[in-house]
């Protein structure tokens, strides 16, 4: 519910707030007073757009309004929350400001947000039947939503919305498959001579770096063969290394038992140097018959190299990426010998969701079908009391071909209303008056009750135009929508405003508006004066206080919307 509206500096407020109470709460006064700009000011707090330099008060340098809600911890305003990373436990404040040269600054808990997320939450916990009302019910994208949760038809829908994404899931890799085939079978000698290449050239990661270090080297054969030689005969020679260390060992080896066990650590340092002097030594003489060549070695090395380098100039890759485009073209030739059966598979698989989607799909349309006749006749059974017996109401279920439907079923789905008998029907904002907008949006609202409704609903003079009968007629519906979601009117039908939980009297002085939070005695004398004008007279008072006792709705306790 909405909890508490505070609005500063907004053109006639100075500094106002509102306490709501659960149920049904009513805004009264005469006509100029201000009772709009109140409402004006919970649009702008809920994102609506904003009137520019005119909306501060004259002398402000910046107006505000803010719109407190005390929400149920499972609402869907905390999924927005936590989406974008607000906190929020219990309460949602939205707050919007407005300088006076036009420009605006949205808050959502006191965090600084875009209009577009002020605006996303303000959607789903103000909704606002104003005289001139496009939005909302009369939206014509919601009638689908509305339809399918008046008909407890959500889950369905969900599960043919998820039909329809595997459906084109599948329609898109059959796409892929295709358009991938095709190009195959249009590069088909390319790839296959490709593959072919780069299989016999069977190039590796780092070969390229590889060879090009050893044909550094055996570029440089006779100079390092010449220091490597001379490294081995100082290893292996007559009086190298290994003859010294041997030498050695064979020494130790002499001394008595007590002098070989104290020298053991020694003696098994010159083993192990003896046997690692040996095997440098080797590795030496190894790299040293590799360096004694007739220069065919350097030659095909050169050979492959350069094979290398071309194949990576020809392919557009550096030379370590050959091995990855070899892969891909073997995976492209061996698409082009599998293709077929692919395609075969795919294709199986988008008929096979395609048929799931349809039954689901079907089976939503029978639904909505049977869920229109109801709301049909809900509506309509609203109308009458409302002064609205000649018009009509319907539910449009514009079929679509199987292969134009969409996630969202097998049909369109629109709301129409005709207000004169054997008038065509139309969308109801084009057909009906404003105070007949007012009334439709009242009826529908009553009928959806139960269904998903707002935190506070907001209607402005829903009675306007009508009196006597009727105008009880529409406090009594307002007070029934009362039980299920709060309820914010203006209203300048007594027989209405009797029936509040809470009633505000908003009156102008100058250049000022006022509002007072009035108690049972002074709504009774509020009521009056709505009844008899300006001058209140004991006729009138009686009356009131009639109306209110006749009004008094149940006391029962409200959960939080």
């Amino acid at each position: 519910m909405l909890a508490t509206l505070k609005i500063r500096d907004l053109v006639l407020i100075e500094d106002v707030a509102l306490d709501f109470a659960p149920g049904l709460n009513v805004l009264t006064g005469e006509t100029g007073a201000g009772k709009s700009i109140l409402l004006d000011a919970l649009g702008l707090a809920a994102g609506a757009r904003a009137g520019g330099r005119s909306s501060v008060r004259s002398g402000a340098q910046q107006g505000s309004a803010v719109a407190i809600f005390d929400l149920a911890t499972k609402h869907s305003a905390f999924g927005i929350l936590d989406a974008n990373g607000i906190p929020g436990e219990g309460e949602v404040i939205l707050r919007r400001a407005i300088t006076a040269d036009g420009r605006t600054r949205a808050f959502v808990n006191d965090e600084p947000v875009g209009v577009g997320l002020l605006r996303d939450l303000g959607g789903i916990l103000v909704e606002i039947h104003g005289q001139s009302d496009d939005r909302g019910l009369f939206d014509n994208s919601t009638h689908r939503h509305i339809l399918d949760a008046f008909g407890g038809n959500e889950a369905l829908a969900a599960n043919a919305a998820a039909r329809f994404a595997e459906y084109e899931a599948a329609r898109t890799k059959l796409d892929e498959l295709r358009n991938a085939a095709a190009a195959a079978a249009a590069d088909a000698d390319f790839v296959r001579h490709a593959a072919d290449e780069l299989s016999a050239l069977a190039p590796e990661a780092g070969e390229e770096a590889r060879l090009a270090a050893e044909r550094a080297m055996l570029m440089n054969a006779s100079k390092i063969a010449e220091d490597i030689s001379a490294t081995v005969e100082l290893l292996g020679g007559e009086r190298g290394a290994e003859a010294s260390l041997a030498g050695a060992l064979k020494r130790l080896t002499r001394t008595n038992e007590e002098a070989r066990k104290a020298a053991a650590s020694a003696e098994a340092a010159l083993e192990q140097a003896f046997a690692q002097t040996e095997e440098a030594r080797r590795d030496l003489e190894g790299l040293l018959s590799r360096l004694d060549n007739d220069g065919s070695e350097l030659e095909r090395k050169d050979d492959r190299l350069f094979a290398l380098r071309a194949a990576a100039r020809k392919y557009g890759v550096p030379p370590d990426e050959l091995p990855r485009v070899a892969a891909d073209f073997q995976a492209k030739l061996d698409s082009l010998a599998g293709g077929g059966t692919s395609l075969k598979s795919a294709e199986a698989d988008v008929a096979k969701t395609r048929a799931a989607f349809l039954d689901v799909a079907r089976k939503l349309s029978a639904a909505r079908k049977a869920a229109a006749k109801k709301l049909e006749g809900s509506v309509v059974s609203e109308l009458i009391p409302l002064k609205l017996a000649h018009a009509k109401f319907r539910v449009v279920l514009e079929p679509l071909a199987d292969d134009a439907a969409t996630a969202n079923g097998l049909e369109r789905v629109a709301f129409e209303v005709a207000t004169i008998e054997s008038a065509p029907f139309g969308p109801l904002t084009k057909i009906a008056s404003g105070g007949e907008l007012a009334r439709f949006s009242l009826a529908l609202k009553v009928a959806l009750s139960e269904t998903s409704p707002p935190a506070v609903l907001v209607f402005d003079e829903v009675d306007r135009g009508v009196g006597g009968a009727v105008a009880d007629a529409v406090g009594e519906r307002l007070q029934r929508l009362a039980k299920s979601t709060q309820v914010l009117l203006v209203t300048h039908a007594p027989q209405v405003a009797a029936r509040a939980d809470r009633h505000f009297r908003i009156t102008r002085k100058g250049d000022r508006t006022r509002v007072d939070l009035l108690s049972d005695d002074e709504r009774g004398e509020e009521i009056a004066r709505m009844l008899s004008g300006a001058s209140v007279t004991d006729e009138a008072r009686a009356a009131a206080r009639r109306l209110m006792n006749e009004a008094t709705p149940q006391k029962k306790t409200r959960k939080r919307a």
